[in-house]
């Protein structure tokens, strides 16, 4: 058995990130070297000094689509809430529904009169409805005028931007919640990466709400990922072929590059070009593939997130490194700063001049 609360501790709620900083790489960067628990406080903006020419960066360029829909019953006019999960078809969505209860199959939700309606078509096992709509015009179109961003749970404030709730390097639509790691990145960085010798690869998984979901299960062994679609294009492929040839580092962009590239290893046996579905759950005993290192944020209690950390930087060394960023107050979850888990990054010595921790 392993307990779900060997994962956990206590945040203190106002270092919870409610919005994101006016500068994307202004953002604070925690160092840990995942051989020796060593730590380092540095800023985002100085990661070209704090990687290698010939490393190569994986960002995961999946788009958050506007995935929250406010409509009304047409049987009744009460207000309903729909999520969209995944597209299973050109006109059905798997998604979530609130209220669920009031939505049977066979009910009918107006979004926008005449261009816009969807009929509940089943119930899975998981609750979750499948939901048939019916539009008029490109689909994508109608969504952006429909629907709105589904930010988490935890940021109760509104959104004055909401570009800021993607990367900018994002370009493939699909996502019902942004990849944070990468939000720390402008283009202006990436340009001073890739002019220092750093590769950067891109492939896309899009990130499902059930990357919020709880682990209910006391023993982590007996809970159930959620599924998420990925591809992994064949230049990725062979631009970290080549990476390691030449004896450079492969460093994931967020837990979800992390993942596509750990699953296509896993399941095929080698790193190929693929693309599918992956509910791959890493936790600490698992043995890495591909990646070296890693660029993330800080994760939530007792969340499968911390645990994948937990397994490429072990689980003492990662509520230690946690702690501290408590103790420094940095910021936390999807708006927050970040970690880089690296060996010897923590080596390299601190910028002198720290800038607005919370501008």
């Amino acid at each position: 058995m392993i307990s779900k609360k060997d994962y956990d501790y206590h945040l203190p709620e106002h270092l919870i990130a409610q919005h994101p900083l006016q500068q994307r790489d202004a953002s604070r960067l925690l160092l840990l070297d995942p051989r020796t628990g060593a730590l380092a406080h540095q800023q985002f903006r100085q990661l070209p000094v704090l990687l290698r020419a010939g490393d190569c960066l994986v960002v995961n360029n999946s788009r958050v689509i506007p995935a929250r829909l406010l409509g009304r019953r047409q049987e009744s006019g009460t207000a309903v809430e729909v999520l969209l999960l995944r597209r299973l078809t050109e006109t059905d969505w798997e998604t979530i529904v609130r209220p669920g209860r009031r939505m049977r199959p066979g009910h009918n939700v107006e979004f926008i009169p005449d261009r816009l309606t969807a009929t509940v078509e089943s119930t899975l096992p998981s609750g979750n409805r499948v939901i048939r709509f019916h539009f008029q015009g490109i689909w994508e179109e109608v969504l952006e005028q429909a629907g709105t961003m589904p930010l988490p749970p935890y940021i109760h404030e509104q959104l004055d931007d909401a570009q800021r709730y993607q990367t900018v390097y994002a370009k493939a639509d699909g996502s019902a919640a942004a990849p944070t790691a990468g939000l720390h990145f402008t283009p202006e960085l990436l340009q001073v990466l890739r002019g220092r010798g750093i590769r950067i690869a891109e492939l896309t998984l899009h990130v499902g709400l059930g990357t919020f979901r709880p682990v209910k299960a006391d023993n982590i062994l007996e809970h159930e990922m959620h599924s998420e679609y990925y591809e992994l294009p064949e230049t990725t492929v062979r631009l970290i072929e080549k990476t390691r040839r030449e004896g450079g580092r492969v460093i994931a962009v967020g837990t979800t590059s992390c993942r596509v590239l750990e699953s296509v290893a896993t399941r095929l046996g080698s790193l190929q070009a693929d693309q599918g579905w992956t509910d791959i759950f890493i936790y600490p005993g698992y043995s890495f593939k591909i990646i070296d290192g890693l660029i993330t944020n800080f994760h939530l209690p007792e969340s499968t997130l911390i645990m994948l950390v937990s397994a490429l930087a072990g689980r003492t060394q990662v509520l230690d490194a946690y702690e501290e960023a408590i103790r420094q107050e940095y910021r936390f979850f999807s708006f927050g700063d970040a970690m880089l888990i690296l060996p010897d990054c923590a080596a390299i010595p601190p910028v002198t001049d720290k800038g607005d921790r919370h501008a």
